[in-house]
């Protein structure tokens, strides 16, 4: 009995040991280009995120310097990510959202619910494939390349798909950065009206700072927490789509869990941020965590996308991004007149 023990747990920990050596190599590599993706983007002005996605892109299209690291990314695009989407909860709490108000709550409501499901049905009518059409349409609704990729292991998307996704997104959203604030003055919005406008309409939260910070702090905090409120809603999304692809599974097939737990862990930590006992230390911690973990992350997936393959998909993605911005847009502004 002893000397089977002792032979399991050899077994064992050779198998851990190789487990490890094969991940090391690209999980180093993923964090060392994270790290200069964050330093180059206090340089240049572009979001971390955007280049690591690229970084990942150039490394990935090297096919003698990712051979030996490919195992290590895929864990980190994999898992990282899911840990980085339980921290975004933490920026989020049950009070901040409730002040905000029905009419605002609806606003935001009918945003995501028009670009989610107009963007599906646009991309479905240009002949896109289904998975990329709800990255899209996910990463404009919510919240751009973070939603991306919280849906992308519910989509069945590919690398390159993703990578399209995030493109466009990150395109759309820059331009509003700067064309939000201009359109707000010529509409000559209310503070209030732009806040919400802000807040419900551009993809990614550091681009709301940007925009919202062209009115003023008060202007900026209201718009943050607009934006965040959006984010809440990528919980019900990623989990209707789970459970839609339970049901039309086999069941002799392995089913996806109808809630993943990554949703899960994200929605605890929305009910931790909600006690109120959190310290403000330790919410700052967790969204540089957070913002450091979807780096490594996007490192990863931009490192399974192949160049020649991308260069196959046309203008309709294109065309579907540029639909989707007056989607958002549209539908926000609009219900922005109305409620506020």
């Amino acid at each position: 009995m002893n000397a089977l023990l002792t032979r399991t747990r050899s077994r064992l920990d050779a198998g851990r040991s190789a487990f490890t050596d094969d991940l090391v190599p690209g999980i180093v590599v993923a964090v060392l280009l994270a790290l200069a993706a964050r330093f180059l983007s206090g340089s240049i002005g572009i979001s971390a995120l955007t280049i690591a996605v690229i970084i990942g892109m150039v490394l990935g299209n090297i096919p003698a310097a990712t051979d030996s690291l490919r195992p290590g990314l895929k864990f980190v695009a994999r898992a990282l990510l899911r840990i980085g989407v339980i921290a975004l909860g933490m920026r989020l709490s049950i009070d901040s959202i409730g002040q905000l108000g029905i009419g605002v709550i609806l606003t935001i409501v009918a945003t995501v619910t028009a670009t989610f499901f107009g963007t599906q049905a646009l991309g479905r009518r240009l002949g896109l494939s289904g998975p990329l059409s709800l990255l899209v349409a996910t990463g404009y609704s919510i919240c751009g390349a973070s939603a991306i990729a919280a849906m992308q292991g519910t989509s069945d998307a590919d690398e390159e798909e993703v990578a399209v996704a995030i493109g466009l997104v990150t395109l759309a959203g820059t331009i509003a950065m700067f064309s939000i604030p201009l359109l707000g003055d010529l509409f000559a919005l209310t503070d209030d009206q732009y806040a919400i406008w802000a807040g419900a309409s551009i993809h990614d939260v550091a681009q709301v700072v940007a925009a919202g910070s062209a009115r003023g702090e008060a202007v900026l905090a209201a718009a943050v927490v607009v934006k965040l409120t959006r984010v809440l809603l990528l919980a019900p999304l990623v989990t209707g789509v789970s459970i839609a692809r339970t049901r039309n599974t086999p069941a002799d097939s392995t089913r996806p869990a109808p809630i993943p737990a990554f949703v899960a862990g994200f929605l605890l930590f929305v009910a931790i941020r909600s006690t109120g006992t959190v310290p403000d230390f330790a919410i700052d911690a967790t969204r540089w965590v957070e913002t450091l973990l979807f780096t490594i992350a996007l490192v990863g997936l931009g490192a399974g996308v192949r160049i020649e393959r991308l260069r196959n998909l046309g203008s309709a993605p294109l065309l579907l991004g540029a639909l989707a911005s007056v989607i958002v847009a549209a539908v926000s502004l609009g219900a922005v007149l109305v409620v506020a």
